[in-house]
């Protein structure tokens, strides 16, 4: 089974074993009583969640000391990739994008994405070529198409992208 993370477990959070989490997903519901959750692979359920400040505090099940808690510190929530909340047509969670062959609305297969960085007006694909890496900006002038289920991402090169990219990276 494969997995994703929505949180991260930060701390312990008093006596009963609570833990304080920060939540890393679009979508707070998932931590919801009654929702099943995984940390370190194993299954737990939310039983209580209350929110302080930004951070959940979580009381998760068979999780009943403080030294429990502590053991969880560090350790990522993650829920079955299969159970991701589905997302509007052409947008995409970044574990989708991961590992995508890039390549040119020419055929011109340019390498794959090895990650993404994120940006405040838009987010940048950094992509291992046989020339080194290159960086593309994740918008609609460059980005064509994406094909999730025949792995492939296709770009439309603006003018001196790939050369100023290539150029920066070697």
């Amino acid at each position: 089974m494969h997995f994703i993370a929505i949180g991260r477990i930060i701390t312990p959070w008093g006596a009963q074993g609570k833990v304080k989490v920060q939540p890393e997903t679009d979508f707070p519901q998932r931590f919801s009583p009654g929702q099943q959750i995984f940390v370190n692979g194993k299954p737990l359920t939310i039983l209580e969640v209350s929110w302080h400040h930004a951070r959940l505090i979580l009381k998760l099940s068979t999780i009943d000391r403080v030294e429990e808690a502590r053991q969880l510190r560090g350790k990522d929530i993650e829920i079955p990739r299969s159970h991701v909340q589905p997302l509007p047509e052409d947008h995409y969670y970044y574990f989708q994008l991961i590992g995508l062959e890039v390549r040119t609305t020419e055929g011109e297969k340019l390498g794959e994405i090895k990650e993404i960085i994120t940006g405040e007006s838009n987010d940048v694909y950094v992509v291992d070529t046989a020339r080194g890496q290159v960086l593309i900006p994740a918008i609609e002038d460059v980005v064509k198409s994406v094909d999730l289920e025949r792995g492939y991402m296709e770009i439309e090169p603006i003018s001196g992208l790939l050369e100023l990219n290539r150029k920066k990276s070697g």
